[in-house]
């Protein structure tokens, strides 16, 4: 009996409709939405702050439970180096074009710096081919 009853099982997992009952994939939490490709409802929500907030504040530097966003100040209150961060400075290529007795210091240890760089990098490929 226990034989027969093992065949019925074995015969109807190989039959077309009961692979696609035994084997449908689900998803994991919820059910799929159709035609859901990330519209409307997937979009960012507007900022419900107003533009007098945001053009007085840094919103979202705060980093303390119980602080305040930081006000922006006036552009004479900050320190002079800030407005070069963002400079471009020459790359390796350039500098090596120019006369190195002639560099600026700054220039002269961008260059170092680079150079070594390009230098261990060479060596490593090398290194890694044999």
């Amino acid at each position: 009996m226990a034989m027969n009853h093992v065949r019925l099982v074995s015969r109807n997992l190989i039959t077309k409709e009961s692979i696609g009952v035994s084997f449908q994939r689900t998803f994991a939490t919820g059910k799929a939405k159709k035609g859901s490709k990330g519209g409307a409802a997937d979009a960012p929500k507007a900022s419900s702050l107003s533009k007098e907030v945001k053009a007085s504040t840094v919103v979202g530097a705060n980093i303390l439970k119980e602080g305040a966003d930081p006000k922006i100040q006036p552009d004479s209150e900050y320190p002079d180096w800030l407005w070069h961060l963002l400079d471009k400075r020459p790359a390796l290529s350039e500098l090596r074009r120019k006369d190195i007795n002639k560099l600026p210091y700054e220039d002269l240890k961008r260059f170092v710096k680079l150079d070594n760089r390009a230098r261990i990098k060479e060596n490593n490929s090398l290194k890694s081919k044999n």
